[in-house]
């Protein structure tokens, strides 16, 4: 079975999520800001994960919470911001 874009996506951000802030996100759809797992650390962090890995610009006053919910949310940013396809 061939993994998708979405999936790989998906599958990097739970990393970053397991490796840089030591948080096991158990589904795509959870709402991070509601588990107390996005606060304003973990999204300055997550920002600065998200413009390096892929490439993409984050202008400040295009940033919504609501755009980083869950990783579900995180991926549909991250594929309309981002020249790098995953």
């Amino acid at each position: 079975m061939v993994a998708t874009d979405n999936e790989v996506l998906h599958a990097q951000l739970r990393a970053f999520f397991s490796e840089k802030l030591s948080v096991e996100v158990s589904s795509v759809d959870t709402d991070l800001v509601q588990a107390g797992i996005l606060d304003s650390l973990a999204l300055v962090e997550l920002l600065a994960y998200i413009e390096k890995e892929f490439e993409a610009e984050i202008p400040l006053d295009d940033v919504g919470i609501e755009d980083f919910h869950s990783i579900a949310k995180i991926a549909e940013y991250v594929d309309a911001h981002s020249p790098v396809r995953v």
